[in-house]
């Protein structure tokens, strides 16, 4: 088990459409931890390209993750919506694609790496099979204890447990409207219940940005941490200068559709607070529709128009190199179970 070999229990998060790069996974699994390529929105080939620059910078293991595919949206459930944008943006065209998830997944199996995560939905068993096959181990990111169970049935090695504190696109297999009546788990209430459902080691994911947030996640059963938004300010990670600057402020951060058609914890602005209510369950469509408005205002420095994916804690986030930061961090979490085993739990 990977977990087991690497230094210290921190894990990358693949973070796509920029701020993973090469760099920052190679230098997390030089720090000790688990560095990770986010291959989502990538082609098998530029995908390749990734883990050849991964591989070129570091000896230690790397996980990639994929993009699980769904099922794609009618037209008519998302026309009104990009009618609405039309009136103020200029877009592009709402497509439907799987991710090259068949091509990546040959990529995966004759060109192996450590972990291949998966987002969005679970493998099949013959899929997972195939990685399994060739010594990779295959991690699911979950946000409830059902998903959990398919994972564990088909076949996966490890949970990664996205609680409702994190940045980014909910891993959900499904996205619905009928999910937003539900609230979504916080990291350590999935935590919880995953540790007791479930015989898998899980990897917690959400909202975890110090030491002290790292080793709260380890007392509550997690094998290792998972943390992303921490390192979006990082000189190795490939984050736009808007996104960049807006992390380190104090902004909320709300849930939306409006952005890519699934639902994603972001830093309020004002294209989330003026679309978000009528967004519809589409992806990948509406991501491909909304590319070109947010790309102009990435061009032009506008931060209320691109989709600025961070978790609750992201003003926590300091400019340090992503190998100081791992080291940083892991000693802070030392320091922090060491300190609340031996000063508040007395005479038990």
């Amino acid at each position: 088990m990977i977990l087991d070999e690497i230094r210290v229990p921190i894990v990358l998060a693949p973070m796509a459409g920029g701020p993973s790069t090469p760099e920052l996974a190679a230098a997390v699994t030089e720090a000790g931890g688990l560095g990770f390529v986010a291959a989502g929105y990538l082609t098998a080939a530029d995908t390749a390209t990734r883990i050849k620059a991964t591989r070129a910078l570091t000896s230690g293991p790397f996980g990639v993750n994929l993009f699980v595919p769904g099922p794609p949206t009618p037209q008519t459930e998302y026309a009104a919506f990009l009618d609405r944008l039309r009136g103020e943006f200029e877009l592009g065209t709402p497509k439907f694609d799987t991710d090259d998830w068949t091509a990546k997944l040959d990529l995966l199996v004759a060109e192996p790496v450590a972990v291949v995560s998966c987002t969005f939905g679970c493998p099949s068993a013959a899929e997972i099979a195939r990685l399994r096959a060739v010594g990779s181990e295959v991690w699911v990111t979950v946000t409830s204890v059902a998903e959990a169970r398919i994972a564990a049935e088909a076949g996966a090695n490890v949970l990664v447990a996205q609680g409702a504190e994190a940045g980014g696109h909910r891993g959900a297999f499904t996205d619905s409207v009928a999910a937003d009546d539900t609230d979504p788990l916080t990291l350590l209430a999935l935590l919880q219940l995953l540790r007791a459902a479930v015989d898998l080691p899980v990897v917690a994911a959400g909202g975890l940005s110090t030491g002290a947030g790292i080793a709260a996640a380890l007392a509550a059963g997690a094998a290792a941490a998972q943390l992303g938004t921490v390192f979006l300010r990082s000189p190795e990670a490939g984050t736009n200068p808007v996104h960049r600057a807006a992390i380190g402020t104090a902004t909320p951060t709300m849930l939306t559709r409006a952005f890519t058609g699934r639902r994603a914890r972001g830093l309020r602005n004002r294209f989330m607070t003026d679309y978000s209510a009528d967004a519809p369950v589409a992806y990948p469509e509406i991501h491909y529709a909304t590319a070109p408005l947010r790309a102009a205002a990435r061009a032009a420095g506008n931060p209320d128009a691109v989709n600025l994916w961070a978790g609750q804690t992201h003003e926590l986030a300091a400019e340090l190199p992503a190998g100081e930061l791992v080291r940083q961090l892991a000693a802070d979490a030392k320091t922090a179970l060491t300190t609340a085993l031996s000063g508040r739990i007395q005479g038990c």
